[in-house]
């Protein structure tokens, strides 16, 4: 259900990606680096505040702006830097955390997802929440050419930005091939569908003429082929492409940080999965440094997103990107 409010007797209705999106759009004006100027906003009036969104935060489509023109620009007797501090009522609370939370993975109707019912290779975009909400992570079962489960081994991961490594611990469940990892580009923060993954029936030259947003370059192409994987992470936005089979590493910019890693646990009784914590740079925007951390305290005391997500947290299998092809 969308959040509805007034601002000057205007109704503006929020769904989720809208709250995400304005999340992000508080934390760049307020960052010093990429502060929003409203001088600017007056001068230049509102093709200032979309470029200013477009090059600081991303993802501007049609839809999108219409609903920043709704929001910002059509509220009479308001300027952005008045509107956009008061949505802050509508951020849900810091969670003050000392430890990640032990998340069950649930279906939309509450029951445990098994390990052993996640389709390899699916194309399919599946997300859960963790660790807080409104920060969406992919959950896949990777596999090979033939869509056979691969097993995923502990790996390096480099960090281009600073040169550190962090150990990401590898797959798990029955194969060691199930993996999850956090759905927002780390290059300006772009969600599904822009990134996602690209199963290897769909890592061809096909792509490189398909529409968004599912439109490969060649750069990925050749990247996964020297890397010798079958399938990868892309990200139309803006061409960044990541290796889901070792730590979802960087394989072409301009991201210069991997997508961070969710850890699993695989209940070999029940066949049950859980979400224990994040490894690898805070979840975009935060870790902006680049430095490899697995300390909740710094990943989740200054985040943007939500609430933690508690004991359970809900898989989502949403839309076939490819569906339309």
């Amino acid at each position: 259900m969308p959040i509805k409010f007034k601002i000057n007797d205007k109704e503006v209705r929020l769904n989720r990606s809208d709250l995400y999106f304005i999340q992000k759009l508080l934390k760049t004006m307020r960052n010093p680096k990429t502060k929003f100027n409203s001088i600017q906003l007056v001068e230049k009036g509102e093709d200032y505040f979309f470029n200013y969104v477009n090059k600081n935060v991303g993802g501007v489509d049609e839809g999108r702006r219409k609903f920043l023109k709704g929001l910002v620009i059509g509220i009479a007797a308001a300027t952005v830097v008045g509107v956009i501090p008061g949505l802050r009522v509508l951020v849900p609370p810091i969670t003050q955390a000392s430890a990640f939370p032990k998340s069950l993975l649930v279906d939309t109707s509450g029951n445990p997802i098994k390990a052993s019912s996640i389709p390899v290779n699916s194309p399919i975009i599946t997300i859960f929440e963790y660790p807080l909400t409104g920060e969406p992570n992919f959950l896949l079962n990777l596999g090979d050419e033939n869509n056979n489960p691969v097993q995923i081994p502990p790996t390096d991961v480099l960090v281009p930005q600073t040169g550190k490594t962090y150990k990401f611990p590898g797959g798990v469940g029955p194969n060691k091939s199930i993996v999850a990892y956090s759905a927002i580009c780390q290059h300006l923060g772009c969600t599904p569908p822009y990134i996602h993954f690209y199963p290897p029936n769909y890592v061809t030259s096909a792509q490189l003429t398909a529409p968004e947003p599912d439109t490969l370059t060649a750069a990925a192409l050749l990247s996964a082929k020297k890397a010798n994987i079958p399938a990868i992470f892309h990200c139309d936005c803006h061409g960044s492409t990541y290796d889901p089979y070792h730590g979802a590493a960087v394989l072409t910019g301009p991201t210069v940080r991997p997508l961070p890693a969710v850890i699993l646990e695989w209940d070999s009784s029940t066949d049950y999965l859980y979400a224990l914590g994040a490894i690898g740079v805070a979840t975009y925007p935060e870790g902006s440094d680049g430095t490899p951390s697995q300390d909740p305290k710094a990943d989740l005391d200054t985040s943007q997103f939500g609430s933690m997500v508690g004991d359970k947290t809900e898989v989502q299998a949403s839309t076939n990107p490819f569906s339309g092809e």
